[in-house]
């Protein structure tokens, strides 16, 4: 009874933050027309209006993003090409980073660094979980084998600390820097202010409860060390 508490314990907290995020993007992504403009639109009038016009506004498939290397607001088709309110204010969120990074703000700059640095550790951590077995039986160490097992274990948690470590970012993009844009420029509907606190709340954790996933990958590779 206490292994199947702890296991279901286990997993809300790996899914449960997943689903709420995908739950509030999903229910104000409808009506999508309910504003003029794009979230593309607002990325571009935004970062016209705060001087960056230098920041480009592109499509991508693999999430929304502001990348500080190519200095690009990256939005997903359905933002980009979208007129909803998750549209709207998720791109607002995104071009609050590119405010962070134009004002040299440093934990975006920290997080940057730590991103980098923890996807080369998350491919030196599956080379470790690939490689460790087969070292345990030629040495004849299990010890050996363990211990670079563990070691493995532990990068693929990598991502899921930088992003915790990390999400005062995220909470400022959102509250410090595109809900007062918003308010600012009276983008937003009077009645869709308290429903933008919490995409812009959604949108601050979304990089946590994906990287939570990878927890799953840990409980899965101990399950086998376990055997």
């Amino acid at each position: 009874m206490p292994v199947l508490f702890i296991a279901i314990v286990i997993l809300s907290l790996v899914f449960l933050p997943g689903l709420w995020v995908r739950r509030v993007l999903a229910k104000y992504a409808e009506p999508d027309d309910r504003y003029s403009g794009t979230g593309a639109d607002l990325a571009r009038h935004l970062l016209n209006e705060y001087g960056l016009q230098n920041v480009k506004v592109e499509e991508t498939k693999d999430g929304d993003h502001y990348d500080p290397q190519d200095k690009a607001v990256r939005l997903t088709p359905d933002k980009f090409s979208g007129r909803s309110l998750t549209a709207i204010t998720v791109a607002a969120h995104e071009v609050g980073h590119a405010m962070q990074d134009h004002e040299g703000y440093a934990p975006l700059r920290l997080r940057s660094h730590l991103v980098k640095a923890s996807q080369k550790v998350e491919k030196l951590g599956a080379g470790i979980l690939m490689v460790s077995p087969f070292i345990g039986m030629l040495t004849r160490v299990p010890g050996l084998g363990i211990l670079m097992f563990v070691g493995g274990l532990l990068t693929l948690g990598s991502a899921t600390l930088v992003h915790f470590v990390t999400l005062p970012t995220e909470i400022d993009a959102s509250f410090a820097r595109a809900l007062p844009m918003l308010e600012k420029n009276n983008i937003l509907h009077r009645t869709d202010k308290a429903h933008a606190r919490k995409i812009l709340r959604a949108a601050a954790f979304t990089y946590v409860s994906v990287s939570l996933m990878s927890l799953l990958n840990i409980a899965r590779w101990w399950a086998i060390l376990r055997r």
